[in-house]
């Protein structure tokens, strides 16, 4: 007979593998394993779950902004701001509004749909405010005030008297007129006539010499206006000799120096350095706003804000500096660390997004997880035990009704009862793990057996 070779005998390595394989797959209750691990991996699925809708859920894809009126420099703004985060898959709704009174009192009225707003520091609005932070000062807004003299005022306490255009009702340069002018003892009801007439009109009116002072703010303080009523003979700028006093007694105000010859170099206009006042825009958004929409909009007010101009350095806005509203803690953060993340910076909006909320839920996950999957094993063995152990609790219980008198009726229910016993240790599947207990079992099964039909011994 020839003798086999060696690797007939022990089988090729790949047939050893795949035998090895089968071994510890037949090793193993899969179901047993299974109903072991899913509460584990349901548990984990319910914090991901539960991190990805409700703690950390996807930012909206769209948000509405309360711009200005057509043409003003807030709906300019607000349509910048639609164009660059466009880029970024973001839908920026524009509402035109009479300006920073009607879009404050749009935040603050339910069901309103405005996300976020344009509002110049220092306006008041009666509902409340508590729902709403600041993302930071975006630019200046300075306070013009040009009037007709044959001398340099020093106070607008000398504007007493006499014809003053502040604006219309409700708006921000009437409030702010108001309030600088009862602070000179000016009020409303006293002889001094306060007119509705802003932008051009108001400076037609001080041309014409129908009125002896304007205020101007925003885009009634136009380019255009500024050279016209400086190069008109008898019309002056009013400085701000005070201003640092102003500033302390209207925190929502600045001193902005406008250097000799901003207006018109040609000209050398104004001839000297003017100090006036200016309140700020602020981007006002409700508490609730997306983190990561947050920092998104003031990447976008740093593309708009942040160069140079005749009031402003480089760099100066947008900035955490806030007045009436406290700053949002999502965007304190961001001007104290203002780079982007990694994934911001070279994924989609979307998908870093959903990457940061994934790393976010990493720690939920590693709490639950890593433990449940340390003790799976235990877990399993647990389990498997269980089984055994709760068939040899059948069988001591059994054994105890032997110790008696047995009739041969009781006998034989005893072992119907034996049998059905060792029928579902058989016929249950068991890993091959834990064969050395099935059989232990299934002897002391047998021993039992033995007992109940060993003949009854009579005296």
């Amino acid at each position: 007979m020839p003798t086999e070779s060696k690797e007939a005998t022990t089988g090729s390595p790949q047939r050893q593998g795949i035998r090895h394989l089968r071994l510890r797959m037949t090793s193993v209750s899969w179901r047993d394993l299974a109903n072991v691990a899913l509460p584990i991996l349901l548990v984990s699925a319910a914090a991901i779950w539960l991190t990805l809708v409700v703690v950390q859920p996807a930012p909206p894809r769209t948000l509405t902004l309360s711009g200005g009126p057509k043409g003003s420099t807030f709906n300019t703004m607000a349509q910048r701001y639609r164009r660059i985060l466009a880029r970024d898959g973001i839908t920026l709704k524009v509402v035109e509004s009479a300006g920073s009174l009607e879009n404050l009192a749009r935040l603050t009225t339910a069901h309103s749909g405005v996300d976020i707003a344009f509002v110049q520091s220092g306006v008041a609005e009666d509902g409340d405010t508590s729902d709403l932070v600041s993302l930071g000062s975006l630019f200046y807004e300075p306070l013009l005030i040009f009037y007709r003299s044959p001398e340099p005022l020093q106070r607008l306490s000398q504007l007493r008297s006499q014809r003053i255009a502040i604006g219309p009702a409700g708006s921000g340069d009437r409030s702010l007129a108001l309030a600088l002018l009862q602070a000179n003892g000016i009020e409303p009801e006293g002889p001094t006539q306060l007119l509705g007439l802003e932008g051009d009109a108001a400076r037609d009116a001080l041309v014409n010499q129908r009125v002896d002072a304007i205020f101007l703010t925003g885009d009634s303080a136009s380019t255009a206006t500024l050279r016209a009523l400086e190069h008109t003979e008898g019309v002056r700028l009013f400085e701000f000799a005070r201003a640092d006093a102003y500033v302390r007694r209207f925190p929502y105000l600045s001193k902005v120096m406008v250097p000799a010859g901003s207006f018109d170099l040609g000209e050398d206009l104004p001839r000297t350095d003017t100090a006036l006042l200016a309140p700020t825009v602020e981007l006002i958004a409700h508490r609730s706003l997306h983190p990561a929409l947050v920092d998104l909009l003031i990447e976008t007010a740093f593309q708009i804000h942040g160069r140079a101009s005749l009031l402003q350095s480089a760099g100066q806005f947008p900035n955490p500096t806030t007045h009436a509203f406290p700053i949002s803690e999502e965007a304190a953060r961001y001007y104290k660390s203002p780079d982007r993340s990694f994934f911001y910076r070279y994924l989609p909006f979307w998908l870093a997004s959903l990457v940061n909320r994934l790393l976010v839920i990493l720690l939920p996950v590693i709490v639950v997880l890593i433990p449940g999957l340390r003790f799976l094993p235990q877990l399993y063995r647990w389990r498997i035990d269980s089984r055994v152990h709760r068939r040899y609790g059948e069988l001591m219980a059994l054994e105890r009704e032997t110790l008696g008198e047995l009739s041969e009726q009781r006998r034989s229910i005893l072992l119907d009862r034996l049998n059905q016993i060792e029928r579902s240790v058989i016929a249950r599947r068991m890993p091959g793990s834990h064969a050395e207990q099935v059989y232990a079992l299934r002897e002391h099964i047998q021993f039992v057996r033995e007992q109940l039909t060993r003949p009854a011994v009579h005296a």
